[in-house]
């Protein structure tokens, strides 16, 4: 999948050729910089807390620890997007406010049954909400796109997840379908609320499809899921599922 890091194989232009300064002199670019900030902080405050909420299910003290050290890694993330946010002139809370609501309710449609389907989710439905992100970075100003990809980055819980659920599938293969279901679920899920989320945010929105930056066409926005759901395919593949 094609994404920010082979950049350079292309040439940027418009505002992803271009700094914070530079791009932040459009107010509409703006207000889409701060919605995108917004949206991630508050998915990285609540993966925070999903983490240390599931470390409560994990079987051994080593998983307990493993998860812990990863939701305080995504702590480290939401810390930097709130500050960045405050650096912009933004106010946080208000920043990740309206996303609130539907990341909760997201988290409350989803909410595992046990240890097996806290990593599973952790591992599938992050990971389609960072393909989402690194797909938008493409487009950002050489500043926002920077710290995205840096909050974007896997905390460990890939390999982890990956190690764990196989090794439960193994063990029992019966498991294998039930998680199979559950992946497939959150892949809905998943993929509707960022559709969610993009549609109740005009700048977000115009900025997405072409109006400010170096957007999608509509074209490029199905491809861009094609490319998402191709990502998730494989994944499912790593740990032992079926698509």
């Amino acid at each position: 999948m094609e994404t920010p890091d082979t950049a350079d194989a292309h040439a940027l232009t418009g505002i992803a050729a271009q700094d914070w300064e530079q791009a932040s002199a459009d107010p509409q670019y703006r207000a889409a910089v701060i919605d995108l900030l917004g949206a991630l902080a508050y998915g990285e405050l609540s993966a925070f807390e999903r983490l240390a909420e599931d470390a409560k299910l994990a079987p051994t003290m080593d998983d307990k620890a493993e998860l812990a050290k990863m939701a305080s890694a995504e702590f480290h993330h939401f810390e930097r997007l709130r500050d960045r946010l405050a650096q912009i002139e933004a106010e946080p809370n208000e920043a990740m406010e309206p996303f609130a609501a539907a990341l909760d309710e997201f988290h409350r449609q989803t909410a595992p049954s046990d240890w097996l389907e806290g990593l599973v989710k952790a591992y599938v439905g992050d990971s389609i909400a960072s393909d989402f992100y690194r797909e938008v970075a493409a487009r950002l100003d050489t500043d926002t796109r920077d710290l995205v990809l840096a909050v974007l980055d896997d905390t460990g819980h890939a390999t982890f997840a990956v190690e764990k659920v196989r090794a439960a599938i193994e063990a029992d293969p019966r498991v294998g379908g039930r998680l199979a279901l559950w992946a497939r679920r959150l892949m809905g899920e998943a993929l509707s609320q960022a559709q969610r989320v993009v549609a109740d945010r005009d700048a977000l929105s115009t900025m997405l499809v072409g109006g400010v930056a170096d957007g999608f066409d509509l074209a490029e926005v199905g491809r861009m899921f094609s490319r998402i759901t191709e990502a998730h395919t494989k994944r499912m593949s790593a740990l032992g599922l079926a698509a």
